[in-house]
Order: structure tokens, then C-alpha cells, then sequence
């Protein structure tokens, strides 16, 4: 098979979130023979990508691209109309098999080429994208806007007739089903994590002698993430345990900020830390030490159709978990006792903060280490990618003949476009 893979972020080093798994499935895919052409932003080493992972790379180099370029959300809208562009050139030399989209960015393009070159399209939903800005201030997302970009993405598999989805959740793969798509061509594969960096740690590391223990989070940092529920969770676990250390790890966003300059006015002695963007493989080392794990997320469709990553991480550590209620999470974690979900407040939070503080020893030795063979077993990037690959391989096997789209192919679909199809 030759496999277009298509995302909006470099494919390597990953840059936070999503952006981990494209390297596995696209090394799964690599491992069974097929051929892989990987169409994203401008990576930092070409060649080093190239020879590493056993792809080839089409470099989209127009503007930047990344979680932290400005106007990121303007050049995200834009992007795909420029990715599609970029395969259609591409299919001119290299007869593709199947169009695989990488997150709903890509999957715009991946709509738009199944309909160009007449390819199957899988598309991988990472989450529901649009849903999390429900919780983001009203002048950068307008509540009417968000609303009409919801139903954009939601409906986007049955509008482009796609031959069949991944989704990170149960939960997401609900929605899908309730806007029409079938079931039977969804296929949930969870979001997982790379045991090389992400191991369960011994015990005697978790609180360093003289220190207060530490609670820690990571990721990108958004106003998702770290909004009025994180700050009321901060400033409650502070004032009980002024002892206690608040560790984030991840960019100096606007939401980061805000979000130091509330704590401190709420509880001007609470020690925040803050670690700027780390790589993946060094995520570990930072939450180490870390007794309990936050995810402090509001409220929104976008939370409850996540499987949130730093969840997996924290669990992989062996590291108690503080979650707020997000039901993707909590139906595959129902009976996980290392995760504890609470309702969507500050103080019902940093109740379950203190919880963890105050759990003998003993136990959460015990749960951390079923915790960390559980999702070793389960979330490992390795059994995610043969699941995923699974099933595109048995997306193609479906596809009716003829199933590749070459040079005539794509030669007719840039005639359509220049014409104004």
C-alpha cells in the first residue's frame, strides 16, 4: 500500500498532544511493508526524519506551523486547502493507495481529495477539536462561531463520506454514530504513550527529602486546561497544604498566565513552578518526583470526548490522578482506583487533591503499580498502532476497484480545480 499520511504538525519531534502518535502508526505501517508519504509542516532534520522513521516527507514550507506560531488558529482554517494542493501534486508521480488524515485538520483535506482522486480516506479523530474552545474567552471564540465549526467537524465523515474513522474515545464515537455515520465503520483505538519514557518510577522518588510534596501537570496549556476550575483547585490545595508545590510544565501561554497571576491573588504564598515546552522523550523526568497528577480541565464536549494524554502518562508513572469529571476517561477508567474524578469545581478538585496527599503510602505504592502494567498492557503505542493499522488495511481491502489514484487521476482533479470546480 502507499499510504498519503496527512497532518497539520510536524511529524517529528512531536510538539505536545496528538502530535505523539504519528510517529507510531506511521512506523507500524513502515514495519508491514507499505509505503509511507508523510505530508505536514516543515520538520527540523528532513533527512534525519527520513532515514529514522523510513518515510517519505512532503514539506509544507508556505508559513509556519505549529501550537505556538501566532494567528495559529487563522493558518489552521487556512491549511488544509493548501495540503490538499500538496497530495494532488504529489499523486501526479506516485500512484497513492489510501488518503489517511491525521486529526480534523487534515481530515478537511482528505474530504476534498476523496472526492479529487476517487481514494479511500481514513481519518483519525485525536478529539473533537472545536468543542474544547466552548471554554475559551468569547473574543477569541465567539459562542455562535463555535457552534457552526462544531457542526462542521462533527458532520464531516458522513458529508465526505468517509470509508471509515478512528476516534480517540468511546465517547467520540458516539457522537459521530449520533450525527449518522454508521457504527460499523468506527473503530475507538484510545490515545496511549511510549513505555521507553514513560515507566513506573520506585516510590522513594516521589517526594525528595525537605520538600513538599508536588502536584503536576503538563501540556500545552490552553484555556481548557488551565482556566477557573485549575486556579479555585491550586488556591484550595494551597491553603490546606501550604507546604505542597505546583509544577506546569509546558508554554508560557496566555492561559498560563492568566492563570499564575489568579492563584497568587487568591493565595499569594503558593509555590507555583512553571517549566517551559519540553520534548516528549523528557516529559517523564519533570513528573517524576510528582505525588499526584492534575487534569484540571473545564467543562465542554470537547473534554468529554478526550482521552486525555497527561491522564495515560500519569497512570503510566505510577502517579495518583486527580481528573475532573470527563466522561472519555471515565468510562474506560471506571474501575481504575489510581484515577479520581471529581465534579467540575475547584474545591471538589482540590478535595481529591488532598485525598491523594493523605492515602497511605502503602496504597498507592499498590494501585501505582497495577496502574502501570494496566496501560502498559492496554495504551502502549504498540498495540494502538496494529489496532489503527488494522484497520486502514482493512479499509483498503473493502475499497472497490479501481482503488489508486496516479497521474491521469490527478492530472483530471488540478484540470477541475483550475476550473473552478
Amino acid at each position: 500500500m502507499r499510504l498519503a499520511f496527512l497532518t497539520h504538525e510536524p511529524f517529528y519531534p512531536p510538539s505536545g498532544g496528538g502530535s505523539a502518535e504519528a510517529i507510531y502508526l506511521a512506523e507500524e505501517w513502515v514495519r508491514r511493508g507499505h509505503q509511507v508519504h508523510v505530508f505536514c509542516p516543515a520538520v527540523m532534520d528532513p533527512h534525519g526524519v527520513r532515514d529514522r522513521f523510513g518515510v517519505a516527507l512532503h514539506q509544507f514550507t508556505a508559513w509556519p506551523m505549529g501550537r505556538a506560531t501566532p494567528w495559529r488558529n487563522i493558518k489552521y482554517l487556512l491549511y488544509p486547502f493548501a495540503l490538499q494542493r500538496m497530495v494532488q501534486e504529489a499523486a501526479m508521480a506516485v500512484p497513492f493507495d489510501l488518503v489517511f488524515a491525521q486529526h480534523s485538520i487534515a481530515a478537511v483535506a482528505a474530504g476534498r481529495l476523496r472526492r479529487r482522486l476517487g481514494l479511500p480516506v481514513a481519518m483519525n479523530f485525536l478529539d473533537y477539536l472545536t468543542a474544547f474552545l466552548e471554554t475559551w474567552p468569547p473574543y477569541l471564540a465567539p459562542r455562535w462561531l463555535v457552534r457552526r465549526l462544531e457542526r462542521f467537524e462533527i458532520r464531516l465523515p458522513s458529508r465526505q463520506d468517509a470509508d471509515g474513522i478512528l476516534t480517540v474515545s468511546d465517547e467520540l464515537a458516539d457522537h459521530f454514530v449520533r450525527e449518522g455515520y454508521p457504527r460499523e465503520r468506527v473503530r475507538p483505538i484510545y490515545f496511549g504513550f511510549d513505555r521507553r519514557w514513560f515507566s513506573r518510577r520506585k516510590p522513594a522518588q516521589e517526594t525528595p527529602a525537605g520538600q513538599g510534596p508536588l502536584v503536576a501537570m503538563h501540556g500545552s496549556l490552553d484555556w481548557h486546561h488551565l482556566g477557573r476550575i485549575a486556579a479555585d483547585t491550586v488556591a484550595a490545595v494551597a491553603r490546606r497544604r501550604p507546604d505542597a508545590r505546583f509544577r506546569f510544565i509546558g508554554p508560557p501561554t496566555a492561559a498560563r498566565q492568566r492563570f499564575e497571576r489568579e492563584v497568587l491573588r487568591q493565595v499569594p504564598g503558593a509555590r507555583i513552578e512553571t517549566i517551559d515546552f519540553v520534548p516528549y522523550a523528557q516529559v517523564a523526568e519533570h513528573l517524576a518526583e510528582a505525588a499526584v497528577g492534575l487534569v484540571p480541565y473545564e467543562e465542554s464536549t470537547g473534554v468529554h470526548c478526550a482521552f486525555v494524554a497527561k491522564a495515560v502518562e500519569y497512570l503510566a508513572l505510577g502517579i495518583p490522578t486527580a481528573c475532573t469529571a470527563l466522561r472519555g476517561l471515565q468510562r474506560y477508567f471506571a474501575d481504575e482506583p489510581l484515577i479520581r474524578f471529581a465534579e467540575f469545581s475547584g474545591q471538589a478538585l482540590g478535595a481529591e487533591v488532598i485525598r491523594w496527599l493523605d492515602e497511605p503510602a502503602a496504597n498507592r505504592a499498590a494501585w501505582g503499580e497495577a496502574a502501570a502494567a494496566r496501560v502498559a498492557r492496554e495504551l502502549d503505542w504498540g498495540p494502538i498502532a496494529r489496532r489503527a493499522a488494522d484497520f486502514v488495511e482493512a479499509i483498503l481491502a473493502q475499497a472497490p476497484s479501481p482503488r489508486r489514484a496516479g497521474p491521469a487521476a490527478a492530472a483530471e482533479a488540478g484540470r477541475s480545480e483550475a476550473g473552478g470546480s
